[in-house]
């Protein structure tokens, strides 16, 4: 049903309901109603890195102000966030034996925790391990889990150690992080094996074979390119950016969004990498010394998670971040909307991993995206499908081609 129809209607109820003078029932913003409407998926969320905060709960309301996080159930419910993929994220670290042992056991105990909070929450959320699942999940008023890996590190050099993950319901998988590793070269890092490496190849195999949609983030462009050649199903970009709009390792230039686009694949925008900004070097060096002194694979108890967040707020206090806005993750959006049209676009903002700008703070805000998409002149239609179908299209994909491997 198109904006203007819904307009219509409620104005004609409205003069239906009493005499002329009768004051108007407020309507609500057509973008919110479609907002709820829609089957509406974000395909990177970190949130799971939250689960494991002492005391923090899924189902509670917090706020980016009280302690940074951006997911829970009453905002999803808010901002009509129907879920999406839940990433199991592991900071590179070293490449020996030891080190990765222990990034697959951390890599599985985050896989477990994310299926925890749904068995604990069945009301509420729900595993999906196909494409079809999410829109029926949505119509039982459950909130849409699927997994995904960000960086392959964790599988140390045995590729068939996906089907585990495969198994616990991982259906989008990555290569690297900010660092180069055993499977692919990264964006943000010095090139090893000039794209992918012969493991890279392996695992983008056993990804085809299983039905997990190689996602392409992080990877540098070389890696994309061995991908875009090799793969056997549409690829996905979880979570990235246009250079175009701002020139940066982590963003794909048009030529590339032109090659992933034609392949059928899909970027989705996120809201880290949409403008050059500077900080000032006393917030960078606060910043980094917060960061070594809890870091990201470290278990807080928690008085050490509130001692972290008290440091934090002191550091925003004292140097405030230099923020990008709303307007800079539309203008990410609609080049890409250009280039690749809207069957090769979607959302990944990066929620809990660093996401977030002025305007578009936490999940609450989506409604304000789709309210922009309206406004520049994508259809209902164009919508849907950057909200959820064209990563539904691309899963599909990865399935039947696992289907006909099975043959």
């Amino acid at each position: 049903m198109r904006i203007r129809t819904i307009l219509l209607a409620a104005s004609a109820l409205v003069l239906a309901a009493g005499p002329a003078f009768a004051a108007p029932k407020k309507v609500a913003d057509p973008a919110a109603a479609l907002q709820q409407r829609l089957l509406t998926l974000d395909t990177h969320l970190d949130t799971p890195a939250s689960l494991a905060f002492p005391g923090w709960s899924i189902m509670d309301a917090h706020t980016v102000a009280q302690d940074y996080t951006q997911v829970d159930l009453p905002r999803m419910k808010q901002g009509g966030l129907d879920g999406g993929f839940w990433a199991i994220y592991t900071p590179q670290g070293p490449l020996d034996a030891e080190s990765t042992r222990k990034a697959r056991d951390f890599a599985f105990l985050r896989a477990s925790a994310i299926r925890e909070m749904v068995a604990a929450h069945p009301e509420s959320f729900a595993l999906a391990s196909k494409a079809a699942d999410a829109a029926a999940i949505k119509a039982s008023g459950k909130r849409v889990v699927y997994l995904s890996i960000e960086n392959a590190w964790p599988l140390g050099e045995d590729s068939t150690l996906l089907r585990s993950f495969y198994a616990m319901g991982v259906r989008i998988a990555g290569f690297a992080h900010f660092r180069t590793n055993q499977f692919a070269d990264s964006s943000t890092d010095k090139a090893k094996w000039d794209g992918l490496s012969p493991l890279g190849v392996q695992l983008l195999a056993e990804m085809n074979r299983l039905g997990v949609v190689p996602d392409l983030s992080h990877s540098s462009d070389r890696a994309l390119d061995d991908a875009l050649r090799l793969s056997k199903t549409p690829l996905i970009l979880t979570h990235s950016g246009c250079k175009a709009v701002f020139d940066h390792p982590r963003n794909i230039d048009d030529a590339h969004l032109k090659a992933l686009a034609d392949a059928g694949g899909v970027i989705q925008i996120n809201s880290v990498y949409v403008k050059g900004l500077k900080q000032s070097p006393e917030r960078a060096a606060a910043m980094k010394a917060l960061e070594e002194k809890y870091p990201e694979d470290k278990t807080l108890t928690a008085a050490e998670r509130q001692s972290m967040l008290a440091e934090r707020h002191a550091i925003d206090a004292n140097y405030p971040e230099v923020r990008a806005t709303f307007d800079d993750v539309m203008a990410n959006l609609l080049h890409a909307l250009k280039v690749a049209g809207a069957d090769h676009v979607g959302i990944g903002l990066d929620w809990d991993g660093g996401g977030g700008v002025v305007g578009l703070e936490d999940i609450a805000d989506l409604p304000k995206i789709t309210k922009a998409l309206l406004a520049a002149g994508y259809t209902e239609a164009d919508v849907a499908r950057i909200w959820s179908g064209n990563v539904l299209r691309v899963l599909a994909a990865a399935e039947a081609e696992a289907e006909r491997e099975k043959r």
